[in-house]
């Protein structure tokens, strides 16, 4: 940091050096009032007059005679002389014009065509442009012909003071770190603090001329910033902290902070906090949070008002980046004393165990008491605790609990078969506050009891080859046993008391618990005996030990040479032989379909019904139509819709009779509700029988009811033809006339049909 300080001063000064060595020398250049004149001819005239000059003058001010000299910035009421141009060839009888071209002739430089005076006609700087590259040239006045050839000059502009000195890179700005002891630009104050005063200003003044009088100066102004280094200890804004914190609060949670103040910035103020001493060390933590550079304290285990009120602890702050330099200072750290309040709050009831593990032989009676459970409030207030089942967890209610004493009982039967385990969830609740609950699930194990007998394993059929030899295993059967006795199953096989003598079979024991079963003879036939049946009683040593038998089936069977066993069947001796099996059942195949086909076919020609074929020269009312269709009797039906049978007019009680004439007439009697579709043939003609019993118009004697229907509003009946005995010729219609207003049209029709026959 000095050294790029230093840098920074000497960029600063060494304009300002050069500035004083060069301006003096520009004082003593040509005067700055003289004019300059540039006289032209022949090369000889010149180094005469040049000579003159030499004579004339001294060496030092002798002109040169292609130059000009001009002052810059002058801002006189008239333009500046310059200089004057002209050559030996004019008399003065201005007979001679003056001509000037080049850098700025006539915008800057204007020239009196007859004197040859040069005037300089704006305000010049240096700054811009040092020089002007001009030629003069004298031509005749009246024929503007060059008298002589054109001449080339320089103008030069002179400098003067009028600029002040600049920085080019200004204002300035330097960092200087605190307490620094070597610096370019000095300190009046030792050790100056950042945290007292972090910037100075200082101004920086520049003069030209060597700061003589008439010199110009500028000035830039130079920042200087005091950086931070750690200088100063975290400090605790206060040495007491309390804080107070509910006994049921979740773990994690923040209790508190604590802040301890460093007049450092950045990294230099970073501190990490700690907790050194206390008797809540193991119950508390702290963590430092470095955006607030505070500590926060939180909760590592539960708080238990009635075990414990107040906590104390001893927490520490420390700077993480200490500087060696000032070590010395002291320790950049510092403790403060936090107290941390318990408060009592309200809860739940706590059971003696985080679980229970209870077991029941699964022949426990009813009632019986399995196990308890116990709990209590751990508040100051001690509620009575209240127990019940969460019945979510006991769907089929096997146990029952002792509200009071939590004592848990068997609700219904037990079977260890069935379920070993049984997990359930009490349920403990403060009788003062019912929002005060606790839970704790209880593992119940089924122990179990010698209640089921062993069995076979599953269902064997043995086979026995007829060439087999005697003392030849034909099965080997094993058994299991629902139970689970400690010590492993262990089976007895035995045959019945009565087939211990059995001549055909005998049984042994293998020691993997086990049974063979041996054939005790050889020569068996199966066309004298097929199926062999040998009942096995099957023992388990329980306490008290149960048995059960087991039938085993064995089938005599027809065996090749090696034992493979060929076919078991009587029938095989009657087939061919070099039939296989195979191609007795591809046979019994075809068999069967071709009988499905014939039955398929007989069906459908039963069910298919010739298409009625009526001719156009034919009347359909003398057209007798014949159905194939057999009814299936009084229960089939579906052969027919029997809503054909109900006639609409019989709805309303009105039935007409077709064997007796309709002169009485009788007010129509509520009939039954109409018969939906599908109804039972027999149920209907009982509701028909019914109504013919209770017709008053019915004859005494048994008739035929006939079901037609022609029509709905006829009273008369049916007027088919068919149901006619006499000819059109013998029947009279006039008793048509009688039947009111509805018949009168048709009686009317008959009647003129008889009158045309008559005429």
């Amino acid at each position: 940091m000095p050294e790029r300080l230093a840098e920074t001063l000497v960029d600063l000064w060494t304009p300002l050096i050069i500035l004083w060595i060069t301006l003096p020398s520009c004082v003593y250049m040509a005067p700055m009032n003289q004019a300059h004149v540039l006289t032209t001819g022949s090369p000889l005239e010149l180094s005469r007059q040049s000579e003159e000059l030499r004579i004339l003058n001294r060496s030092k001010r002798g002109w040169v005679w292609n130059q000009m000299f001009v002052l810059e910035e002058f801002s006189g009421p008239e333009p500046i002389l310059v200089g004057r141009l002209h050559t030996d060839l004019d008399p003065g009888s201005k007979k001679i014009k003056y001509i000037l071209s080049g850098d700025g002739a006539g915008t800057i430089f204007q020239i009196n065509d007859i004197t040859g005076d040069i005037h300089a006609i704006k305000r010049l700087d240096r700054e811009e442009k040092a020089e002007y590259t001009l030629t003069a040239q004298a031509v005749d006045w009246e024929t503007n012909k060059p008298l002589e050839p054109p001449s080339e000059f320089i103008i030069k502009v002179q400098d003067i003071n009028d600029n002040a000195p600049e920085f080019l890179n200004g204002p300035y700005h330097a960092t200087v770190p605190e307490m620094s002891i070597l610096a370019i630009i000095k300190t009046a104050l030792p050790n100056m603090d950042r945290e007292a005063k972090e910037e100075y200003l200082v101004v920086i003044q520049a003069k030209d001329m060597g700061g003589h009088s008439g010199g110009l100066s500028g000035t830039t102004t130079l920042t200087v910033t005091l950086t931070d280094v750690n200088d100063n200890p975290p400090k605790f804004a206060q040495s007491l902290y309390h804080f107070s914190v509910p006994e049921d609060v979740v773990l994690g949670t923040a209790i508190g902070r604590v802040k301890a103040n460093d007049q450092d910035i950045g990294e230099n103020a970073q501190s990490s906090y700690d907790i050194i001493d206390g008797d809540g060390t193991t119950l508390f933590e702290i963590t430092s949070d470095s955006q607030a550079q505070d500590g926060v304290i939180r909760l590592r285990k539960p708080l238990d008002f009635e075990t414990k009120k107040s906590y104390t602890l001893k927490v520490e702050a420390a700077n993480i980046h200490i500087d060696p330099r000032f070590s010395g200072r002291g320790p950049f750290k510092d403790t403060a004393t936090v107290k941390i309040v318990v408060e009592d709050a309200d809860e739940p009831p706590v059971f003696s165990s985080p679980t229970y593990l209870l077991e029941v032989h699964e022949n426990a009676a009813l009632n019986s008491v399995i196990g308890q459970v116990t709990a209590r409030d751990p508040d100051i207030t001690a509620s009575p605790i209240r127990f019940s089942i969460d019945r979510h967890t006991d769907l089929e209610r096997q146990f029952n609990i002792n509200a009071d004493d939590g004592k848990i009982t068997l609700a219904t039967p037990l079977d260890r078969e069935l379920s070993v385990w049984h997990n359930i969830t009490i349920i403990a609740t403060e009788i003062r506050n019912h929002s005060q609950i606790s839970r704790v699930p209880v593992a119940i194990k089924v122990l179990d009891v010698n209640d089921n007998a062993p069995e076979f394993a599953s269902e064997y059929e043995a086979f026995l080859c007829e060439n087999g030899k005697p003392g030849q295993v034909i099965q080997t059967v094993s058994a299991m046993d629902k139970d689970d006795p400690k010590n492993g199953h262990y089976f007895l096989y035995s045959l019945l008391p009565e087939m211990v003598n059995n001549p055909n079979f005998t049984i042994k024991k293998n020691e993997d618990n086990s049974l063979s079963i041996l054939a005790k003879h050889n020569g068996f036939n199966r066309q004298k005996q097929e199926v062999y049946l040998l009942p096995i009683v099957i023992s388990d040593s329980g306490n008290p030990p149960l048995s059960s038998t087991s039938t085993l089936t064995i089938r005599v069977c027809g065996c090749s040479n090696d034992g493979v066993v060929q076919s078991c069947n009587v029938e095989a001796y009657v087939l061919p032989i070099g039939l296989s099996m195979g191609a007795l059942i591809a046979i019994l195949a075809c068999i069967i379909l071709l009988l499905v086909i014939v039955v398929l076919f007989v069906t459908l020609r039963r069910h298919k019904n010739e298409p009625l074929i009526i001719k156009d020269d034919e009347d359909v009312r003398e057209n007798i139509i014949r159905y194939d269709d057999e009814g299936g009797g009084e229960e089939d039906t579906e052969a027919f819709d029997i809503a054909t049978l109900q006639n609409p007019d019989g709805i309303n009680g009105f039935l007409p009779r077709k064997d007796i004439k309709p002169d009485l007439q009788f007010m129509p009697r509520q009939g039954l509700a109409p018969v939906p579709n599908g109804v039972d043939v027999d149920e209907f003609i009982n509701v028909r029988l019914h109504e013919a019993d209770n017709d008053p118009t019915a004859p005494p004697y048994d008739s035929i009811q006939i079901y037609g229907y022609e029509g709905r509003g006829s009273v008369a009946g049916s007027l088919s033809s068919l149901e006619s005995t006499t000819s059109d010729s013998d029947q009279n219609f006039d008793y048509l006339s009688d039947w009111g207003p509805r018949f009168k049209r048709l009686g009317e029709l008959y009647s003129v049909g008889e009158s045309d026959k008559e005429t």
